[in-house]
Parts: structure tokens; C-alpha cells; sequence
């Protein structure tokens, strides 16, 4: 299971603001830092998209959500490029 972790000083929101351009306006994102632990020695930093109005993820462990996937064109799994979702991990104590 891939899991995702967000460290205590990670909680905070990042919004990152594009200009305008070609007669469009410009955008904001909001992005949290988290780190996706691939099987390797350390984790890898990532960004986690947070949409609008939602909360920034608190300090913890995560799953990466089933709704996040997709088959591509060409039958393939892959992650949405937008709306990944995480849960929580219940952790057996």
C-alpha cells in the first residue's frame, strides 16, 4: 500500500498564484508538502493538491483514496492528474 505522510511542520498551505496570460485570468493553487514512501531508504517530497475552502491535511499517515485511479486510453492504471484524494491510515496500536 503507497503511503503518504505529512509531517507536523508540513501542515500549512502553500498558494501558489499564476499570472494571466493569452486574455485568460490569472489562477491560484493551494498545494501542501507531503512525502510518498515509494519502497526506497527515504520517502519522497511530493505536493498534494487542497481544493479551495478545504482544511490543509493534519499531521499524519495516509492512503492514497481508490478514486484517485483511472484506466487511460490506453487501459493502463494511473493517478487523475487532478483530485487526489488520501484518507487517513487507522493505525493497530
Amino acid at each position: 500500500m503507497l503511503q503518504i505522510e505529512v509531517f507536523p511542520e508540513n501542515v500549512a498551505l502553500i498558494t501558489r498564484t499564476l499570472p494571466p496570460k493569452d486574455g485568460k485570468p490569472g489562477r491560484s493553487f493551494n498545494e501542501q508538502i507531503a512525502y510518498a514512501h515509494l519502497g526506497g531508504k527515504f520517502p519522497v517530497e511530493m505536493k498534494l493538491s487542497v481544493q479551495d475552502g478545504q482544511l490543509p491535511y493534519a499531521a499524519g499517515t495516509y492512503s492514497v483514496d481508490a478514486s484517485s485511479f483511472a484506466i487511460n486510453n490506453y487501459g493502463g492504471l494511473e493517478l487523475k492528474r487532478f483530485g487526489l484524494t488520501i484518507k487517513p491510515i487507522e493505525l493497530d496500536l
